[in-house]
C-alpha cells in the first residue's frame, strides 16, 4: 500500500461528502423559505439512508465477486470479511476500507441530485424509503455493470472515469421518470420557482465546484499524473461550461447569477466520465457543449410540462449523457494507457461501447424508477397533499421554519 496514495483517496473521500450538503445549498437557495429545511433534509436523509445500506450489502453487490455480469455477490455484506489491511484489486495501492468509503460517498449523493426533482411536494418519510430501494435495485446493478469487475458494460469496453453514467445519467433519468409517475399529483405553487436566496445556490455551486475535485481527481484513485490530468479538465470544463451558459442565455436577455451557477455545474457533469481521458482542448469543447445541451433540453421540458422543479433531468441526465458520448469521441490513450482511443482517434469500437451503456442505463433506469416510485405512491403517498404544500413542508415535517440567513437574494 502507498500512504501517498491512502492520503489522496481518504481526503477526497471526504470532499466527496461535502458535494452533498453543497447539493442542499444549492438547491435549498432556489425553494421557497417555507421547504428551505425540507430541501436540506432530503440530502442529508440521503446521507443517512446510503450510509447504512452500502455497508450493510450495497458495497458487496456493487464490487463483489461478479454474478452473471449483472450483480456483485454478498460476500462482503456487513464489511465483516473485510480486514484493516485487506486491499482489493480494485485498487491494490490502497486499503480496501478506504475504497470501500470513497466508493460510498458516490452512492450517497446520487439520490440528493434527484431530491431537486420533486423539492417542496414529496414525504420526507416516503423519499427514505424510495432511497433505499432505489439505491438498491438502480444504482448498485448499474454501478457494478460500469465499473465491477466482469461487469457487462465494463467487459464490452465502455469508459466512466468518475460516475458521468453511474451518477449523473442514473440521477437524471430517475428523475424525469418520478416527474411522470408523479405528474398527476397537483403542486402547490405553478409554473418555474424563484429563487429565494441567489447568494445560497452560488455558495452552493462554489462547494460543489471544490468538492468535485475529490470526485473526479479521486477516481485516479492513487496521487498520480492521472488525477492531476483530471482536475484540470474539470476546472477548465466547469468554467467554459458557465461561460457559455451566459452567453446563450443573455441573447434572451436573461444573463442570472442563477444561471452562471448552474452553466458551471453543468459543465462538472458533462466532463465527469471523460476528466482522465481527454486532454485539456477537448474538455474545454465537452463543458461548452454541455452548457448548450442542458440549457436547451431545459426549453424542451418547460415545452412538454415535465414538472422537474430544478431541471435535473437536463442539467445532470443529458449533461452527462453527453458526456458519456463525448468520451467515445475524444478520449485518448496517449493521455490515459489505461483507457482507450476515442472516434476522433480512428477507435469506432469505443463510441458504440459509450452508445451502448447509454441506451442501456437509460431504459433501466426510466423503467425501475417508474415502477419504484409508483410502488411508493401506492402505499404510503410519495407526494405531499395540497394543504401540506400550502402550509409548507419544514413546519409539515419539523415543526419549525428556516430563519432568513444572513446573506440576502
Amino acid at each position: 500500500m502507498n500512504t501517498g496514495d491512502t492520503a489522496w483517496v481518504l481526503m477526497s473521500s471526504s470532499l466527496v461528502m461535502l458535494m452533498t450538503p453543497a447539493i442542499g445549498l444549492f438547491y435549498g437557495g432556489m425553494v421557497e423559505r417555507k421547504n428551505l429545511l425540507s430541501c436540506i433534509m432530503l440530502t442529508f436523509g440521503s446521507l443517512l439512508i446510503v450510509t447504512m445500506q452500502w455497508v450493510l450489502f450495497g458495497y458487496s453487490l456493487c464490487f463483489g465477486k461478479d454474478i452473471g455480469h449483472v450483480i456483485g455477490d454478498l460476500s462482503w455484506c456487513g464489511l465483516g470479511t473485510i480486514g484493516i489491511n485487506s486491499v482489493t484489486s480494485y485498487a491494490p495501492n490502497i486499503p480496501h476500507l478506504a475504497f470501500m468509503l470513497f466508493q460510498m460517498k458516490f452512492a450517497i449523493i446520487t439520490p440528493a441530485l434527484i431530491a431537486g426533482a420533486f423539492v417542496e411536494r414529496v414525504r420526507f418519510q416516503s423519499f427514505m424509503l424510495f432511497t433505499l430501494l432505489w439505491t438498491t435495485l438502480i444504482y448498485d446493478p448499474v454501478a457494478h455493470w460500469v465499473w465491477g469487475e466482469g461487469g457487462w458494460l465494463k467487459t464490452l469496453g465502455s469508459l466512466d472515469f468518475a460516475g458521468g453514467t453511474v451518477v449523473h445519467i442514473t440521477a437524471g433519468v430517475a428523475a424525469l421518470a418520478i416527474c411522470i409517475a408523479l405528474r398527476r399529483k397537483k403542486r402547490a405553487i405553478d409554473g418555474r420557482f424563484q429563487p429565494d436566496s441567489v447568494p445560497l445556490t452560488l455558495f452552493g455551486a462554489v462547494l460543489l465546484w471544490f468538492g468535485w475535485f475529490g470526485f473526479n481527481g479521486g477516481s485516479a484513485l492513487g496521487a498520480n499524473a492521472a488525477a492531476a490530468q483530471a482536475l484540470v479538465t474539470t476546472t477548465v470544463a466547469a468554467a467554459a461550461a458557465a461561460l457559455t451558459w451566459m452567453v446563450v442565455s443573455s441573447r434572451e436577455g436573461k444573463n442570472t447569477a442563477v444561471g452562471a451557477a448552474t452553466g458551471a455545474v453543468v459543465g462538472l457533469v458533462a466532463i465527469t466520465p471523460a476528466c482522465g481521458y481527454v486532454d485539456v482542448g477537448s474538455a474545454i469543447f465537452i463543458g461548452a457543449v454541455g452548457a448548450i445541451v442542458a440549457f436547451f433540453s431545459i426549453k424542451l421540458s418547460e415545452h412538454l410540462k415535465i414538472q422537474d422543479s430544478l431541471d435535473v433531468c437536463a442539467c445532470h441526465g443529458m449533461a452527462g449523457t453527453w458526456g458519456a458520448l463525448a468520451t467515445g469521441i475524444f478520449a485518448s490513450k496517449s493521455i490515459n494507457p489505461g483507457g482507450a482511443d476515442g472516434l476522433i482517434y480512428g477507435n469506432t469500437h469505443l463510441f458504440f461501447a459509450q452508445l451502448a451503456s447509454v441506451v442501456a442505463v437509460w431504459i433501466f433506469t426510466f423503467v425501475g424508477t417508474y415502477v419504484i416510485a409508483k410502488v411508493v405512491d401506492h402505499f404510503i403517498n410519495f407526494t405531499a397533499s395540497q394543504s401540506e404544500q400550502e402550509l409548507g413542508l419544514d413546519l409539515y415535517h419539523y415543526g419549525e421554519e428556516a430563519e432568513r440567513p444572513l446573506i440576502y437574494s
